[in-house]
């Protein structure tokens, strides 16, 4: 009887080791599967987080911490001179000048009088274009001016206007320095020389002139590259951005 129940507790004590045994192993079992899911769910949420910022990038955002400015450039139309008037008011003058020089060479080629011009007095067109003081160099003064109107009705166009290069605008502005510096010469020369003055001359003077102040004034108003594109518009300034930084 006592070895009997000496067996039975044995064998009792014998099933609770196996019991504990199997609960710890099927503990073990469940700690490890939860491990492997959390982490597959972590692997899960980073490639699901690549994909998004994969994405974001093929969309044209750059990633978090890249810290590229985005710049999105609007260019600026190119710009179009000086005011159309100042254009147009120019280009009409240089033609008036041309036109006048024209008529001059004739007149001094052929020897023809001047019309509408007086022969006495101080308005003597006659005694000015045949003074010494008509030519210039060995050059007829005439000759000279219809050279200069050829040059400036083509740079007083409006397409020359509105060039882009600054070369163009420099050259203008060369150009009736060197017209008003001759313009004060022959003035000097028909009022203290010669004594006389010729009318179609003298339109001649003052065509230049206004060519002069209204070459300055654009110059002044508009500077001397106006048709020039801009590199960088101010919009394109306004919009530049940088991405912040990663958290």
């Amino acid at each position: 009887m006592t070895a009997s129940k000496s067996s039975r507790a044995r064998n009792a004590r014998a099933g609770a080791r196996g019991g504990a045994a199997r609960t710890g192993a099927r503990g073990g079992t469940a700690v490890k599967d939860a491990a492997v899911k959390g982490s597959a769910g972590r692997n899960s949420g980073a490639a699901r987080n690549g994909q998004v910022r994969t994405a974001a990038t093929r969309n044209g955002a750059p990633e978090r911490g890249a810290r590229t400015p985005v710049v999105q450039d609007h260019p600026a139309p190119a710009g179009t001179g000086a005011a159309p008037w100042l254009q147009l008011t120019t280009f009409a003058l240089a033609l008036a000048g041309l036109g006048v020089s024209v008529y001059l060479t004739i007149a001094h080629f052929t020897e023809a009088v001047l019309a509408g011009c007086s022969e006495s007095g101080l308005v003597n067109c006659t005694k000015v274009t045949t003074s010494p003081q008509s030519y210039v160099f060995g050059i007829p003064v005439a000759v000279l001016g219809l050279a200069f109107y050829l040059f400036a009705a083509a740079i007083m166009s409006p397409w020359a206007w509105r060039a882009a290069r600054r070369e163009i605008h420099l050259l203008r502005i060369a150009s009736l320095v060197i017209g008003m510096g001759f313009v004060l010469y022959l003035l000097y020369a028909e009022l203290f020389i010669i004594g006389s003055i010729c009318l179609y001359c003298t339109s001649v003077h003052v065509i230049t002139f206004l060519l002069f102040v209204l070459t300055i004034f654009a110059a002044a108003a508009w500077g001397l590259k106006p048709g020039a594109p801009w590199k960088l518009s101010s919009a394109a300034v306004r919009k530049l951005r940088l991405v912040p930084p990663p958290d």
